[in-house]
């Protein structure tokens, strides 16, 4: 906490006389308002009057006008978005926003690309709204290129594949069986609705839009969807895939399932491949007796010992003698 000003209290804060003008510091930064206190004080008010116009009204009033066009994830993004950018241009009129303070924005950004693009494009959009309202005379968010997102390592194999499905739950390989007949979305698979299979196909809406697209039926689909309806027995319920009180599966609750099912093949696979002890290839004939090394396996804790009569060498000693003797 600052300590109390002594002198100088007709002041506000941050001001302070030097050189025969009046500064302000922040930061370590010193601006200078004027040399008499009257033009001082009107440059201090200007500095932080918040314009009655400014960005924060308009990025709300942006927020607002594009909510019930998107998508819930991402009004939710947008709305995350527009606090940040509230507390960056809260000192800001839309006609005082400059290329400079859109690079400025970016640069600021640069641990969370994905924000700082999300940032960047709820920008452009503010400012195209301001441009058709005629608030600025140009929106200063074009060109500012985006962040380099980083993308998916690697997708899994079909080796892979097949040890998930081989190890997964009765739901889970249906869930597995429809994104590859249908080749769509996890969300667009477990929100399937049972008004959704017609005669033509199984439709599906757009992941952006509302239109609907239409999956024809194969000849293996119509058998994955008989499995899927008898899943849960007599529960009965809107959707094709449904959890046990009825409702569609929860995202959440599938991607824990498919890491389970991930990491079981992966220690499967490391299992079988691992030879059995005391054999190269990992077959043993009937009564056959593991070689026993007659050298020592020393542990960390003997290795970290000092050498001597004390220390790691008497008990090498005694271990070995131990093994001759068994």
């Amino acid at each position: 906490m600052a300590r109390p000003r002594k002198t100088n209290r007709h002041l506000p804060p941050c001001v302070y006389p030097r050189h025969s003008a009046f500064w302000y510091v922040k930061g370590g930064k010193w601006l200078r308002l004027g040399a008499i206190l009257q033009d001082a004080l009107s440059e201090y008010a200007r500095l932080h009057e918040t314009p009655k116009r400014g960005m924060p009204a308009l990025i709300d009033t942006v927020l607002l006008h594009l909510k019930p066009k998107l998508k819930p994830s991402t009004a939710n993004q947008y709305a995350t978005a527009a606090r940040k950018l509230k507390t960056v241009l809260q000192h800001f009129a839309p006609e005082q926003v400059k290329p400079k303070h859109m690079a400025a924005i970016k640069v600021a950004l640069p641990a969370t690309p994905n924000m700082g693009n999300r940032c960047l494009s709820f920008l452009r959009q503010i400012f195209d709204y301001a441009l058709e309202q005629q608030l600025v005379e140009s929106n200063p968010a074009l060109g500012i290129k985006r962040h380099h997102e980083k993308k998916r390592a690697r997708l899994i194999s079909a080796d892979e594949c097949r040890a998930i499905y081989a190890t997964a739950g009765p739901r889970l390989q249906v869930i597995m069986e429809l994104l590859i007949r249908t080749r769509q979305r996890v969300t667009a698979v477990l929100r399937i609705h049972r008004t959704d299979l017609g005669d033509d196909g199984i439709r599906f809406p757009a992941h952006k839009t509302d239109a609907k697209r239409i999956v024809r039926w194969t000849f293996e689909l119509p058998e994955v969807v008989a499995r899927a309806k008898g899943l849960n027995g007599i529960i009965r319920s809107l959707t094709l895939l449904s959890n046990r009180r009825g409702k569609a599966p929860d995202y959440r609750s599938v991607q824990v399932q498919w890491g389970d099912g991930l990491h079981g093949s992966r220690r499967s696979r490391r299992t079988s491949a691992r030879p059995a002890r005391g054999s190269l290839h990992g077959d043993q004939a009937p009564g056959h007796q593991p070689h026993r090394s007659s050298r020592p396996q020393l542990t960390r804790d003997d290795r970290a010992l000092p050498p001597g009569p004390g220390g790691a060498g008497r008990r090498r000693a005694e271990l070995w003698l131990w093994t001759v003797q068994n």
